[in-house]
């Protein structure tokens, strides 16, 4: 077993940190069920509110107050995405260990000793759940894989290894991605850059207590974005691929059109040409998006967009187990 960060003295053993969004109807009940909880050298929880529309932020501050362990609660100025919330939330967390979890109790919280327990005994310093049934809708679930696919594709990542926001993440690991300032993190993007200890543990997944997932299409592709343009430059050399294939392309048509010439016959008119063009046009516009998104985040990055900005940080009440 190795030790998460050699000489380092933890005030804890596991920190939870759980990104708050709509959560106000659970996430009493989840920090009740991590309340009775006893980790291998204690348990504290992180809430980051990230700009909760409901009264997501007075339960939280009613749980700062009473609850019986360790509770640290932060809130953002806006929403600024589950991953910045996680993000704001790690900078806080106290412990040798770190699991992220969502507010809505379809991670189990008896999995946590269990997925813990996993990562230091065997000395990981990440480890992933998966899951044999995912109670998501089905649009979800094919977001989700094709998450992964994209992951697999433009990330030095094991294949086949399930990424999910269910993950322990030791103190070294945090420790280096915390240092990631920008604005667009991607949590798992950061972890492959750190470390190649990764492991997976297979746990239940619930359905969903109360109201509708927080993601939506557009979220999903914002995730996919951050994904392929802050971790890979694959997107890049694709756009070098269409634009080499289209060069050829045109050459061969070219090649076409002088051989119709030479052999008396009149080339191909009008409708071959709009095709060619619109084609041409079509790979040049796709070029110049994907060049664009890079070109538009780095302008963002340098020209200071906040990763998050923390409006209120209740730290732990004195006395708390």
């Amino acid at each position: 077993m190795s030790s998460p960060a050699v000489g380092v003295v933890h005030p804890v053993g596991l920190s939870i940190v759980v990104p708050v969004y709509n959560g106000a109807a659970t996430v009493g009940a989840l920090v009740a069920a991590l309340s009775a909880l006893a980790p291998e050298g204690g348990i504290e929880v992180v809430l980051v509110n990230d700009g909760s529309p409901d009264n997501s932020g007075d339960v939280c501050r009613e749980l700062a107050r009473s609850a019986t362990i360790p509770l640290t609660y932060i809130e953002h100025a806006r929403n600024f995405g589950e991953h910045n919330a996680v993000m704001t939330g790690l900078r806080h967390a106290r412990g040798a260990y770190v699991i992220t979890m969502d507010d809505d109790l379809q991670n189990p919280p008896e999995e946590v000793i269990r997925i813990y327990d996993h990562a230091r005994t065997g000395g990981f310093d990440v480890v992933y759940t998966r899951y044999a049934v995912k109670e998501h809708d089905g649009w979800r679930n094919i977001g989700s894989r094709f998450a992964n696919w994209v992951a697999d594709q433009l990330m030095d990542k094991p294949k086949g290894l399930y990424l999910s926001s269910f993950r322990c993440m030791s103190a070294l690991a945090v420790a280096e991605v915390v240092k990631y300032r920008g604005p667009y993190p991607y949590v798992d993007g950061l972890l492959m850059q750190v470390t190649q200890r990764l492991d997976s543990i297979e746990v239940k997944h619930f359905a969903r207590v109360e109201g509708r997932s927080n993601y939506t299409m557009t979220r999903l592709i914002r995730l996919w974005m951050n994904l392929a343009t802050n971790f890979s430059v694959l997107p890049l050399r694709l756009a070098v691929v269409a634009g080499v294939a289209m060069g050829v392309l045109g050459l061969l048509a070219a090649a076409w059109v002088v051989f119709e010439a030479l052999v008396g016959e009149t080339p191909s008119g009008w409708a071959s040409l709009m095709t060619v063009t619109l084609l041409i046009a079509g790979v040049q516009f796709m070029i110049l998006g994907v060049l664009g998104e890079y070109v538009g985040r780095a302008f963002m990055s340098a020209n200071g967009k906040p990763q998050g900005v923390v409006r209120e940080v209740i730290a732990p009440r004195e006395g708390a187990a």
